[in-house]
């Protein structure tokens, strides 16, 4: 007998997952309407899902609940303040609202994306819980639609006023591909990711937490710099206009300033992926992680010192906070066949100096 079964009474009917992923570049650009560049990563979050007839709603996460008894309340009722069931109660009442016919389920959650990362966990749950639910209830919902039902329950459920690169990602994204996003019109293309490069995701063990108040300042920030630019977005703006941003009051013109350059550093990476020149993606790399620590100020000392030890790395390309920051992960660009190495050397050294135990994702060096 399974997890499931001996939670619930019975097998599960469907299962459903979708993947975290890691942010190569184009970071808080989202919100402002701008370019984003994320992949796909192994690490991914399953939902095991059984439907029933009346309005019952009994949820067990493998990750946080351990061997708690399943959590429960009741289709209809969703009340905010329950921490990780927010997510699930944030998907039913979502749907629920927007007309999708729904009945209870009992469900059980398993994930490798490990909470906190800055890969996504979050986008990952309620795209898989979403999967699961269109097969359970056969509901109309296409991909895109998935992607965009999952930023409103984190904006208007969870608190987190989240952009839609992250359940664009879950939804859409794979490891064999970079998906270049214009987060306002939605448009995408699937940019290969380069031959001659090892991809590296190692986690900080600083765990972060997107619907703190640092989060949220930041995009209210975005929006005071736009009112006082007199622009819908910061993706109206471009280099050029940087002699008007610059003038903006602190922290407005550091905040304005980072997603003007950061769209910049976007379009420039893609180009430099369709042309393998991995030396010019390592250096946008590097660049925009100057830009979030210095303008954005999201980055961590403990962040800091890994990319620190990434420069001092001859195989490394580049290396750059990944995610929302206030902690969580690198993502770094090797030279093809040294990622294991890298990584390894990386973390040994990281762990020593900070005291912090560091996780290597990407390459996976051992099992989960």
């Amino acid at each position: 007998m399974n997890d499931f079964e001996a939670l619930f009474g019975c097998p599960p009917a469907v299962t459903a997952d979708a993947p975290g992923r890691v942010n190569l570049i184009g970071e808080h650009t989202d919100y402002n309407g701008g370019f984003v560049l994320p992949t796909a990563i192994p690490q991914r979050t399953r939902v095991d899902l059984a439907p029933g007839t009346r309005s019952s709603i009994r949820v067990w996460s493998r990750a946080i609940a351990k061997k708690a008894d399943p959590q429960s309340y009741t289709l209809g009722e969703e009340t905010p303040g329950r921490d990780w069931l927010d997510y699930i109660q944030g998907v039913t009442h979502i749907l629920a609202a927007e007309g999708f016919p729904l009945a209870g389920f009992d469900a059980s959650i398993e994930s490798t994306v490990p909470l906190g990362s800055g890969l996504s966990s979050s986008a990952s749950l309620t795209v898989s819980l979403m999967r699961a639910l269109r097969s359970a209830f056969a509901l109309d919902l296409d991909d895109v639609q998935i992607a965009l039902l999952g930023q409103r329950v984190e904006n208007e459920f969870v608190g987190a006023r989240v952009g839609i690169m992250d359940p664009m990602a879950a939804s859409l994204a794979d490891e064999g591909t970079a998906l270049f996003l214009d987060a306002r019109s939605l448009s995408y293309e699937r940019v290969p990711l380069p031959a001659g490069a090892d991809l590296v995701v190692l986690h900080s063990g600083v765990v972060h937490k997107l619907t703190g108040g640092d989060y949220n300042t930041r995009r209210r920030e975005c929006e005071q710099a736009c009112a006082l630019l007199g622009v819908p977005q910061l993706r109206d703006l471009s280099l050029a206009d940087l002699s008007h941003v610059n003038v903006l009051p602190e922290p407005l013109a550091r905040r304005a300033r980072h997603v003007i350059t950061e769209n910049d550093r976007v379009l420039g990476a893609v180009e430099a992926m369709h042309a393998g020149d991995l030396a010019r993606l390592g250096k946008l790399f590097y660049a925009s992680h100057e830009s979030m620590r210095e303008d954005y100020q999201v980055s961590v000392g403990e962040i800091d010192l890994i990319i620190d030890l990434a420069r001092a790395e001859p195989a490394v390309y580049g290396a750059r906070l990944t995610g929302g920051g206030f902690g969580g992960s690198v993502v770094m660009l090797a030279q093809a066949g040294m990622g294991h190495a890298v990584a390894e050397r990386i973390a040994q050294d990281y762990a020593a100096r900070s005291g912090c135990q560091p996780r290597i994702l990407v390459p996976e060096l051992s099992a989960d």
